[in-house]
């Protein structure tokens, strides 16, 4: 049997096609754009990046932002993190093109020990369970009506306090009061309040010490988290003290569950004054659906846990922002004092219904999370796929920082960005509102990520600020300007105490006794 040999013509020509066509079959697998984000220079063996977050992360970056550009890379040990500092790419990011991508949050110690194990759905994995418990947040514990059903634990909060500091006056003749732990002290109440109802005084200050812990150890970087190796060793004790603030906080909370389930059976609540665990155990009364794989009391847990963290953290740093604002320009203190005598007048307190018309007011607070935001970086997510961000390839697994502090001063949106100019929110940016529509001004976040609790903290916000200084003047002790010097921490905290002289404005009958 004889066999025809090919000659060398033909196989040149079919060997060429053939690895031809294994190279078109591999583009068409692959990326079509693999160019990568610039990586920062400066990084260290093994650590990478993480010495740049020992500061003030946000100046960090911004300055990073302006060598290498708007969109870049970090190492952080072992992890790969993208910083973005436009509003465009936020946009791109959390709401457009690539939210689905971004929908997870990166795993920590902290979280780890302090949601549950993920059961508190603001740190939870996206998936049924997070949208089970997102929607049962916003329409039972989130709505209009029912932020309406508790205004009254607001406004008791608000005005005690307003009076107890004009009873202090009275009796000394003088009231000097440390704001921040004032602020701080108001927006437990309320948060307590409208989860909990009222609680005894013993187990609200276990609580408010387990928070201020929980509160500065979910707002540190842990290297461990970006070297997982070094977790074993827990460096400085850090899961130690995350695993007992954790203990301290469930104590508080199984106390406040188990007395809401002996008042439930023995249907002592009234429907008007029902607060959130009240909601949330009858929501999930006879166990939960399939999406919620967790059991109802840890449940009702993790979302008062996460309710608390949004709301008294960003309350008292905004707060405390933005009375120190006023102070160093009093010609916007005395616009909101002629606001709130025209509108209000000198012969009542402020109601919750009356913040609809203090615009003032409401400028103000936005032009404090502007200049301050409580976080620096919108909260850390994580791509579970591979995705374009900015014509650049992003791998799965990387971690998303948004620079809001960035952002929040660009000049090129923002004229004169480190001015205190509550009256561009009346006139050229008067549309830019903060429910996450508006990328330039991203305080809460955006997307299906972003703050589910904005109108209560706006509510809480408004009111109090404008209570204050409707009832008092207030000014430092040497009438000296105040110290703005920032924490250096990703939680964007005044780094000094703010105390103020409070001196009552208003007739002595107004503030009830």
């Amino acid at each position: 049997m004889e066999f025809l040999l090919p000659s060398p013509i033909t196989v040149v020509p079919s060997i060429f096609i053939f690895f031809l066509c294994l190279y078109f079959l591999h583009r068409k697998n692959t990326p079509t754009n693999t160019k990568v984000p610039p990586e920062a220079g400066g990084a260290w063996p093994l650590i990478g990046h993480l010495p740049l977050l020992r500061g003030h992360v946000g100046h960090a970056l911004g300055t990073l932002a302006n060598k290498h550009g708007p969109i870049f890379t970090l190492r952080l040990g072992v992890q790969r993190a993208l910083i973005v500092s436009t509003s465009e790419l936020a946009k791109e990011c959390l709401a457009g093109l690539n939210e689905k991508a971004f929908l997870n949050r990166p795993k920590s110690i902290a979280i780890d020990h302090l949601s549950y194990n993920y059961a508190n759905f603001a740190l939870s994995p996206y998936g049924p369970y997070w949208r089970e418990m997102r929607k049962i947040t916003m329409l039972e514990l989130l709505s209009n009506h029912r932020l309406a059903t508790l205004s009254h634990v607001r406004k008791l909060v608000v005005k005690n306090s307003v009076q107890k500091v004009y009873e202090k006056w009275v009796k000394e003749g003088s009231c000097l009061v440390e704001m921040k732990r004032w602020f701080e002290d108001i927006t437990m109440k309320v948060t307590v309040g409208v989860i909990a109802g009222n609680v005894k005084p013993d187990v609200e200050e276990g609580f408010r010490e387990a928070f201020k812990t929980f509160f500065d150890l979910m707002g540190m970087f842990n290297v461990a988290d970006a070297i997982p190796s070094l977790g074993r060793l827990d460096l400085g004790g850090y899961e130690k003290v995350v695993k007992r603030t954790g203990m301290k906080m469930d104590d508080v909370l199984q106390q406040w569950l188990n007395e809401h389930k002996r008042r439930k059976n023995s249907a002592e609540s009234v429907e008007a004054e029902k607060d959130f665990m009240d909601v949330m155990l009858e929501t999930l009364d006879g166990g939960t659906n399939g999406a919620l794989n967790f059991d109802a009391d840890t449940i009702t847990k993790a979302t008062c846990v996460g309710l608390t963290l949004g709301a008294i953290g960003l309350t008292t740093i905004t707060l405390t922002w933005a009375v120190a604002l006023l102070l160093n320009n009093p010609h916007a203190l005395k616009k909101a004092r002629e606001e709130l005598d025209i509108k209000i007048g000198r012969q009542r307190q402020v109601e919750e219904s009356d913040i609809e018309n203090l615009v003032y007011i409401q400028a103000i607070i936005k032009e404090t999370l502007r200049l301050y935001p409580p976080a620096q970086l919108v909260p850390p997510r994580v791509n579970a796929e591979d995705c374009i961000v900015g014509g650049y390839h992003v791998p799965s697994g990387t971690i998303l920082f948004v620079n809001l502090w960035k952002i929040h001063h660009d000049p090129q949106v923002w004229p004169d960005p480190w001015e205190f100019q509550p009256e561009r929110f009346l006139t050229t940016h008067k549309d830019v509102d903060l429910k996450g529509m508006h990328f330039e001004l991203l305080p809460f976040g955006s997307g299906r990520r972003g703050c589910p609790a904005i109108s209560f903290a706006l509510q809480v916000l408004q009111f109090t600020l404008a209570s204050l200084v409707h009832a008092y003047d207030i000014a430092t002790p040497s009438n000296e300007p105040v110290d703005m010097t920032e924490s250096l921490r990703f939680n964007n905290v005044k780094a000094m105490p703010l105390e103020l002289l409070l001196t009552p404005r208003l007739p002595s009958d107004v503030y009830g006794g």
